[in-house]
């Protein structure tokens, strides 16, 4: 065994002094030193020594790591890695568990601990090999069951001790800890539509407590509600915290912003790095208003730890952004067309950056930003952590993806191969004919919704958003946001619908991508959007965080183009398709005027229907008993009907 080949262990609490905690690189068993008097055993010390400990022979215990099963699918390491590996002399190796240099005693803070945070946690070290030893035998191989005393009494003293690239480029100084009581990662995995492609990918975290996160970081996602890891954040924070770079594909709503921010405050404080000389971390997100949520929540869950945020985005003033980079941030997260004029006027310097996302990175290549991504990556050190976060999953995201990133570990939750939606979301269609018809039902919506329930009603147009909020009575509280809105004004409603004092919201897709709020109740498609990826998109504003959700669209004859993949989505969803989308579909034009009920299917599998369309409140009738989607027209606030014809634009009346 090699020095480089062994690594510190997390701090334990309970360990007598001078005993130190030690995990063998290449067999991940954990073991023990006194470094007064170079002895090392197995067996974790019960009390203070200064004396040899007697020679053990338990069985040696095996990281967890090693112990679960592979992945779902997982790429072996090819030969050209391994001697990678092998051959790297500066010690850092790419599958981020070969020869990594151990943190000296003075960095072991809870920045440092991933793993051990308290006593029970400390004691799992020493218990998975006993919780599982079988299993442990079968990872480790032919003849590796067991090490020899004397492979495993090395010279503690040539152990690196702050190889600085060591630890900013590969983490796995600092081994992960699981819950061990929990599932195992194949049957959580496969629980979750969860699949893996890479090397060496270590098992889900199922619980917050095997995370290794310090208890400040720990007490505010409690705080915030949260129970449990999602499984997003389950499979992508062990990886991120190997320093990994990662591709994670996964709908909307599925937590990833906490995802990738945890692993990003564990970065910052391990590499310590003076915030005045640039920021840390930088996030890319492709519209302001996703951005500023990002910087909410960094500011949210990282202040315990004196984590420090700015946001970069276009229609406010540039000096307030400028002077916070002045004064020094550890995470600036910026949209790429605000950050390249900053970096064009000389005020921002990349050379710090060494964890990069890029947050919906379909998304900011539909909206054409990526020549100034890649200006912006140009800037920015090659040796860096890459992480990629993406509801889908296309040729132009896979090419950015295998240029940018060094031999990422590919994180799919739910199918990867086509556009699908979540299928928490009752999806409902109404085919329509007329704008009154429009009007008729987004009134039984709305209505039929427990009072102060949030809404979003998607529309085509600005002026349609406006007339919108004048058509719903002003009790209701309705508010548009849209682009001809100051960024103030746009941050004002946003703020009235999270606290609820506008829980209506009209919007443009402007609000379609990014927008994070919890509680969202129902989403509208008054009319349906350019294309099938934004229908996606905007009804997976509910439905988020485990959540149940309801999204009705009106889908006129103008949309027929888009009905054949709208069909698609509804059936990979396991929702009812109406009659009329797939007459609609087959014929790609042409509408019957005397039909426009809402697709529905009651709990005993038999259609039915009544005379609003709706058979309750919560989807607990007959109208919400049954699944149905549909498209609308891209209506320009009455200057066209559903067959096309041109009509007169006016306001639509009060209800």
């Amino acid at each position: 065994m090699t020095a480089a080949s062994v690594r510190y262990a997390p701090e334990d609490p309970t360990l007598p002094k001078p005993w130190k905690g030690l995990v063998d690189g290449n067999t991940g068993y954990l073991y023990f030193w006194n470094p007064v008097t170079n002895v090392t055993q197995y067996e974790k010390p019960t009390a203070p020594s200064d004396a040899p400990a007697p020679a053990p022979t338990p069985t040696p215990t095996k990281s967890v790591a090693s112990v679960v099963s592979s992945p779902v699918r997982e790429e072996k390491p090819s030969q050209e890695k391994q001697a990678l590996d092998t051959n790297n002399d500066n010690g850092v190796g790419h599958d981020g568990g070969s020869k990594v240099a151990a943190t000296d005693e003075r960095k072991a803070d809870d920045w440092s601990k991933v793993g051990a945070t308290d006593e029970r946690k400390a004691d799992a070290w020493s218990k998975v090999a006993s919780a599982d030893q079988r299993s442990a035998q079968q990872s480790v191989g032919n003849g590796g069951a067991h090490l020899s005393e004397a492979s495993a009494k090395v010279t503690h003293s040539d152990i690196p001790k702050n190889d600085y690239e060591a630890q900013t480029v590969n983490s796995s100084a600092q081994p992960l800890v699981t819950n061990v009581d929990g599932p195992s990662a194949d049957a959580y995995r496969r629980q979750n539509e969860i699949t893996v492609i890479g090397d060496n990918v270590p098992p889900p975290f199922t619980s917050f407590e095997s995370t290794g996160f310090p208890p400040e970081v720990l007490r505010v996602v409690r705080g915030a509600g949260f129970k449990a890891p999602t499984p997003i954040q389950a499979q992508s924070w062990p990886i991120a915290l190997r320093s990994h770079d990662i591709v994670a594909v996964a709908k909307t709503g599925s937590g990833k912003t906490l995802g990738y921010l945890l692993p990003g405050f564990m970065h910052i404080k391990r590499t310590g790095k003076n915030p005045k000389m640039g920021p840390t971390v930088l996030v890319l997100s492709p519209t302001r208003e996703l951005a500023t949520q990002i910087q909410d929540e960094a500011e949210k869950f990282g202040q315990s730890s004196k984590i420090s945020c700015t946001c970069l985005y276009g229609g406010a003033q540039k000096g307030p952004q400028i002077r916070d980079l002045e004064q020094g941030v550890h995470i600036v997260v910026a949209t790429p067309g605000r950050l390249n004029d900053i970096m064009e006027m000389g005020k921002i310097s990349l050379n710090q950056v060494s964890y990069l996302v890029l947050d919906e990175a379909d998304r900011m290549l539909d909206m054409g930003f990526e020549p100034q991504i890649r200006k912006i990556l140009k800037e920015i050190p090659t040796r860096r952590q890459t992480l990629m976060y993406t509801a889908t999953w296309p040729k132009g995201v896979r090419n950015i993806a295998s240029e940018f990133l060094n031999k990422p570990v590919q994180v799919n939750i739910g199918r990867t191969d086509q556009l699908v939606a979540n299928k928490s979301i009752a999806q409902h269609v109404a085919v329509v004919s007329t704008t009154t018809e429009k009007n008729r039902k987004l009134e039984q919506i709305v209505k039929s919704q427990e009072p102060r329930s949030r809404i979003i009603i998607f529309c085509s147009t600005k002026r349609m958003c406006d007339q919108l909020v004048q058509y719903i009575p002003r009790q209701l509280g309705a508010a548009a946001i849209h682009g001809d809105k100051s960024q103030g004004e746009r941050d004002s409603v946003l703020n009235q619908f999270r606290n609820g004092s506008s829980p209506i919201l009209v919007a443009t897709d402007v609000a379609a991508r990014g927008l994070d709020v919890k509680d969202i109740r129902v989403v509208v498609n008054y009319d349906f959007p350019t294309g099938i990826e934004d229908y996606v998109h905007r009804i997976g504003r509910t439905g988020r965080g485990g959540a149940s959700g309801l999204a009705y669209t009106f889908f006129c004859e103008k949309d027929a183009k888009h009905a054949s993949d709208l069909i698609k989505i509804l059936e990979g969803a396991n929702q009812q398709v109406p009659s009329e989308l797939r007459d609609l579909s087959g014929r790609g034009f042409g509408m019957s005027r005397d039909r426009s009920q809402w697709s529905s299917v009651g709990r005993g599998g038999r259609d039915e229907q009544n005379d609003s369309g709706y058979g309750g409140r919560g989807g607990r009738g007959g109208g919400y008993g049954g699944r149905g989607f549909g498209r609308e027209s891209n209506d320009s606030g009455g200057r066209y009907n559903g067959n096309g014809d041109r009509a007169r634009s006016r306001s639509p009346p009060k209800w």
